[in-house]
């Protein structure tokens, strides 16, 4: 399997996030569209279970199916922490941010 497939299915199954831009066009007198607003909103992909499930279908680890109840329920505390960790990485780099509108405004 392509390792960038299973990079892919990987991040979707675990949750990311990312940078959507959004951008709003004016249309002139002369039919010329402009550009009037642009921002950058961070957005958030929850983990996907039919992904996770594919990529332990397709990882070149051991799959899911040979393993005994007792290895999967030590990847699912795993896969648990994983989240944990993303979802506390995205509550610090929120607060920072706000902290820096904060600052910005006085």
């Amino acid at each position: 399997m392509d390792e960038q497939i299973v990079k892919a299915l990987l991040k979707k199954a675990i949750g990311y996030t990312y940078d959507e831009v959004q951008e709003e066009y004016t249309v002139t007198e002369n039919g010329d569209s402009i550009l009037t607003k642009k921002k950058i909103v961070k957005k958030y992909c929850p983990p996907d279970s039919a992904a996770l499930k594919t990529y332990l279908e397709l990882s070149p680890e051991k799959s899911y199916t040979d393993m005994s109840d007792e290895e999967l329920e030590q990847e699912k505390i795993r896969l648990l922490d994983e989240l944990k960790k993303q979802d506390d990485k995205k509550k610090a780099t929120t607060k920072k941010q706000k902290s820096k509108d904060g600052e910005s405004r006085l």
